[in-house]
């Protein structure tokens, strides 16, 4: 009997996504204007407490347009993690900008402030963290050294949404943060993403940058070089839905991490991310097999495969990448980033898992360790 596999990330639909996808096709707004861009917009902007929202196609474009917005261009630089997804730092150079890869922190795995301050340069115009599968980064000591540095802090988001810090959402700490709404997130609207901010001028900035520089009241008249980054009234439809049940999803997320700590807690063969917030989010089950190299890491996840089971690396460091080892991006050395990079294995992670799959994907992860490296 062949065995069902488990997927990485699969998405679920269990409220009024069908009911406002219809409700938009039937409207016949299903582009860049309609009822649900601006509902999904105020409402995720009042999850986090802020004034605007301002929604996107997807969240590289949420990175970059925050960054254009706030004036980021040709001679800045922006310092970013070395571990994390790699438009993280490709939206930087979208720019003109150079983006500086930091190491991350060997617990939490975020951006080192430590590794921050070595890298500050009078070039250095923003900071851009991220909150690495949702846990927080250490952002009251970011914040600080923005502050004294007068350096802009821009959050990458898009796995951390709901997450708290220090009795803050995630999001409200820099002057724009950015989400992503893709089809692995906490809520997906297929491709997708949000800038959120308290900021009016920027708010403005980037609705007039998302919508081709258009000047917002003398139609197809165009003050500045914009792009096309709206979100569709489809898209948003499916997004106000998801982000109605959001506190469900994120519950269900925390029994899911509940469950695989059962059962792997007290292993001496993993590593898990540390977490100093008040709560991060089970973004995407990840861990370290101590001492691992990539060969091994990537034997263990090949047995997993040949259980059904699909699982997927950490991101590989990026000053790793042909196009980035450069000394406008790659300065010193990475010492964590390469221990958390080739010992990170990620495991199934959406609720649509039951307590038997986990089980069963943590006893493989064991077994398959151990016939890796007995």
């Amino acid at each position: 009997m062949v065995k069902k596999p488990i997927n990485i990330a699969q998405p679920t639909f269990l409220g009024n996504e069908k009911k406002y996808v219809n409700d938009a096709l039937e409207s016949g707004w299903i582009s860049s204007i309609g009822k649900y861009i601006e509902r999904f917009e105020q409402s995720f902007a009042a999850y986090h407490g802020v004034k605007h929202g301002i929604a996107t196609h997807n969240g590289t474009i949420a990175l970059h347009l925050a960054l254009a917005a706030a004036g980021i261009g040709k001679e800045d630089e922006v310092l970013v993690p070395d571990l994390t997804f790699i438009a993280t730092s490709n939206s930087v150079r979208y720019c003109g900008a150079a983006p500086v890869l930091t190491d991350v922190e060997n617990d939490d795995w975020n951006i080192s402030p430590v590794a921050i301050a070595e890298r500050i340069t009078p070039r250095t115009r923003a900071l851009l963290p991220v909150h690495l599968y949702g846990n927080p980064a250490r952002m009251e000591e970011i914040i600080e050294l923005a502050d004294t540095r007068k350096l802009v802090v821009i959050e990458d988001c898009a796995e951390a949404l709901g997450a708290l810090y220090r009795g803050r959402r995630i999001g409200t700490f820099g002057k724009i943060a950015c989400f992503s709404f893709f089809g692995n997130k906490v809520i997906t609207t297929g491709e997708g993403g949000m800038c959120i901010t308290d900021d009016d001028e920027l708010a403005e900035r980037m609705r007039i940058l998302r919508d081709h520089g258009m000047n917002r009241g003398k139609k197809y008249w165009y003050d500045h070089l914009g792009f096309n980054y709206r979100m569709t009234n489809m898209q948003a439809a499916i997004g106000l839905a998801q982000l109605e049940q959001l506190d469900g999803l994120l519950a269900k997320r925390d029994h899911l991490f509940n469950v695989y700590m059962e059962t792997l807690r007290g292993n001496d063969r993993f590593i898990f991310q540390e977490n100093h917030s008040q709560q991060n989010v089970n973004w995407i089950f990840t861990l370290r097999i101590d001492g691992f190299g990539y060969e091994q890491r990537d034997a263990v996840m090949a047995l997993l495969k040949e259980e059904g089971i699909d699982t997927r690396p950490v991101f590989y460091p990026i000053h790793q990448m042909p196009f980035y080892q450069d000394p406008r991006y790659a300065r010193g050395e990475y010492p964590n980033t390469e221990v958390i990079a080739r010992e990170g294995i990620s495991l199934p992670t959406w609720i649509g898992l039951t307590d038997e799959q986990l089980v069963y994907v943590a006893e493989k992860l064991i077994e398959s360790v151990d016939k890796v490296s007995p």
